[in-house]
């Protein structure tokens, strides 16, 4: 299924680094712009996590770099839940170059859902838990 953009952005001259691509530490903050927008979808949206005492913790993440990524390069971030577990989700961020089509960076995240108070993880509410396996990659596209 094909799922709309979770962030669209551009690479601007003072991200690059000294061999003149984009800097590790900025797809690290483009991904993680993502997140939000995915968990959005989900129903983690910011006004549920404030009043249901929620968050959300990366506990592993893996970026395979591709291609690189110049000033002036349109980034496009496509997102798939690929794994909905009671209190944990893991899923899949693909940053294409939009110009060229091109992959240029894959970064797989599980992160679990957390009670704040008690710093401890904490099942999905249900209604959180129906609409995240609607969103779910088919096992044969992951």
């Amino acid at each position: 299924m094909e799922q709309e953009a979770t962030y669209r952005g551009t690479v601007y001259p003072w991200q690059c680094d000294h061999v003149g691509h984009m800097n590790i530490m900025w797809y690290v903050g483009k991904f993680d712009e993502a997140n939000w927008n995915l968990f959005a979808r989900l129903g983690l949206t910011p006004s549920y996590l404030r009043s249901s005492g929620r968050g959300m913790a990366a506990v592993r993440q893996n970026i395979t770099y591709k291609r690189e990524l110049l000033a002036g390069d349109i980034i496009e971030i496509r997102s798939h839940l690929l794994e909905v577990r009671e209190k944990s989700i893991r899923f899949r961020h693909e940053m294409t170059n939009a110009e060229t089509g091109e992959i240029a960076a894959i970064c797989e995240i599980t992160g679990v859902h957390m009670n704040r108070e008690l710093r401890k993880s904490a099942p999905f509410a249900d209604a959180i838990r129906q609409i995240a396996m609607t969103h779910l990659v088919e096992p044969a596209e992951a």
